[in-house]
């Protein structure tokens, strides 16, 4: 293998209390600047907004700006205010995704592993590794929303190792994810690393990853680095 790629979300840091936060900010913004929407929808209807606007626009569904941006400014629109609005909103909600707590490995993980291997990411989501401070660690990063698909899409991981430049046997993917991460990279001839940081119970009824570590230590130490 020459190069590692990886997920985001919940591999290099956990996801859930950094969406909660940033959802918060935009609801405070909004009860400061938009009053009347936050009159009449709860963060809650936001959510279920953006879920509707994805069935509604399925070759949208992968792009989580979109979704997010397009949704306020139909907020926005229905409360009468302008739609530049969204993305004012839509900045607040950024600049909280990116405030994003590593785990404890990652640093020290990634400096070892790019010793011997090139190192990017994929991901699903739309945080900034330049505002997270972690962009220079890898040559190469993608989303959904640049690539026009999200995983489990074949396709996505093929950008990857075209972007890299490797065939995808010389590439090995790390997710937290069995389905998205795992066996959609493994479909696409990819080796597998299954991030389990909390020591979960890998699924019934798909094949197990090439590896299983625990973090970014771990990893280092099953590939010799």
């Amino acid at each position: 293998m020459r190069a590692i790629a990886f997920d985001l979300d919940n591999t290099l840091w956990a996801v859930e209390p950094v969406l909660l936060r940033a959802e918060a900010r935009v609801y405070a913004w909004l009860e400061e600047h938009c009053p009347r929407i936050t009159a009449n929808l709860t963060i809650e209807d936001m959510r279920r907004a953006r879920e509707t606007l994805a069935r509604r626009e399925p070759h949208q569904a992968h792009d989580f700006t979109y979704l997010r941006t397009a949704a306020l400014a139909g907020h926005a629109r229905e409360h009468g205010y302008e739609e530049e609005v969204a993305a004012r909103a839509f900045e607040v909600f950024l600049a909280a995704r990116c405030e994003v707590q590593l785990f404890a490995d990652v640093r020290p993980g990634l400096e070892r592993l790019r010793s011997r291997f090139a190192l990017a990411t994929l991901s699903n989501g739309n945080a900034d590794l330049e505002r997270i401070g972690l962009a220079h660690w890898f040559s190469l990063s993608l989303n959904a929303r640049q690539i026009g698909a999200a995983k489990p899409a074949r396709l996505c991981f093929e950008r990857l190792a075209e972007g890299l430049g490797v065939a995808p046997g010389a590439l090995w993917y790390v997710g937290d994810d069995p389905y998205l991460d795992v066996e959609a990279a493994r479909a696409a001839g990819l080796g597998t690393v299954w991030m389990n940081r909390g020591g979960h119970r890998w699924p019934d009824g798909i094949a197990a990853a090439d590896l299983t570590v625990a973090d970014l230590t771990a990893l280092a130490q099953a590939l010799g680095v």
